[in-house]
């Protein structure tokens, strides 16, 4: 129980450092939030797709370690050489702020299109296949037969961050506008991502 326990919750933080870095994903939420504009149909979608995409990465990776044992050292490598990357990436947005998020704007215009964007935004970027079903399956392959309890706990970290972004678009949409808060943001997901591929590389 507490191995369960543990895995779910590594899966919900290792979830959570890569949903929340900036990105138009978050930024159209966050935005839908603000006008409340199809916010339960955004949010729905978002966690959804996440969920789906997180368990073909769980399945798929699991059944190729299965076949290859070898493939556990060939992941932990890739995948800690893209989260020291990623982790990198962070560290220069930290240095390096942007304007912040921008949630203001002209308004979608019907549910219909902000239904089709979020599908868009979710389904055509390329980063969401490499950390939700690479990179999350690779970390989830790391740990045996928990590794779907992993990818449960990273399902809900996508559901939890998407109903607070766009549920409490009213409140975070002030803290969020500027820059310093997604520096703080970035800061966490810089040292989670460096300490998780570094320990991925070092295991391999």
């Amino acid at each position: 129980m507490n191995h369960a326990l543990t895995a779910t919750a590594a899966g919900f933080g290792t979830g959570l450092s890569l949903i929340v870095a900036i990105g138009a994903q978050n930024a159209f939420v966050l935005r839908q939030g603000v006008r409340r504009d199809a916010v339960l149909a955004v949010v729905g979608i978002c966690a959804l797709s996440d969920a789906v995409l997180i368990a073909l990465g769980v399945g798929g990776v699991g059944a190729v370690v299965t076949a290859w044992p070898g493939a556990v050292r060939v992941v932990g490598i890739v995948g800690g050489a893209f989260l020291l990357c990623y982790g990198a990436l962070a560290v220069r947005r930290v240095l390096r702020p942007g304007a912040g998020l921008r949630a203001q704007g002209e308004a979608s215009g019907s549910r219909r299109r902000a239904v089709l964007t979020c599908l868009a935004m979710t389904w055509l970027n390329p980063h969401v296949y490499l950390d939700t079903v690479f990179l999350l399956g690779s970390l989830a392959a790391d740990r045996g037969p928990l590794r779907w309890t992993f990818g449960l706990g990273a399902a809900l970290a996508s559901l939890c961050w998407f109903a607070a972004l766009g549920f409490g678009a009213r409140l975070l949409g002030r803290v969020l506008a500027g820059p310093t808060a997604w520096r703080v943001l970035d800061g966490l997901v810089a040292a989670t991502m460096l300490g998780l591929g570094g320990m991925l590389v070092a295991g391999s």
